[in-house]
Order: structure tokens, then C-alpha cells, then sequence
């Protein structure tokens, strides 16, 4: 299962159901995918053909947004 958080700027971000317990979300988009922490710090996990710019692009969303994940992420994984 891996429930959809949001979606803009032409990414998906999301979770996978079975997964360690760091918070952290997936991006998925066209081009590449990653892995982005957000404890202790949102930093980029994991890289997958994404440039620095959507990198970039992918941080700032996830900041935007990272009440909205924290949340998704607590009903989804500790209910």
C-alpha cells in the first residue's frame, strides 16, 4: 500500500505501508524519484535521477507541507 500525501509541481509525494519507522516520505516524478527524511532534519535520503533543482523544489514543498505529512504520517502508521 502507499498511500498518496499530496501532489504538486508535477510530484507525487507518498508513503510505502511497510517501512522503517524514521519518518520520512517518497517523491516520485517523471524524471526520478527520492527518499527525503524530515527527522532530524528534512535532508534528501535517497536519489534517483532528480536534478539539484527539483531537489530543491522537493524540499521546499515538503516544508510547505510537513504538518500535513507528520499528520498523514501518525494516522497512517500509528493507527
Amino acid at each position: 500500500m502507499t498511500p498518496t500525501v499530496f501532489r504538486e509541481a508535477g510530484f507525487r509525494f507518498y508513503f510505502f505501508s511497510r517501512e522503517e519507522e524514521r519518518i520520512h516520505i517518497h517523491v516520485s516524478h517523471p524524471r526520478g524519484e527520492a527518499k527525503v527524511w524530515l527527522d532530524p532534519e528534512i535532508a534528501i535520503a535517497r536519489n534517483h535521477g532528480l536534478t539539484e533543482k527539483q531537489l530543491a523544489t522537493v524540499q521546499r514543498l515538503i516544508k510547505r507541507h510537513e504538518n500535513e505529512i507528520r499528520s498523514a504520517w501518525k494516522e497512517h502508521f500509528e493507527s
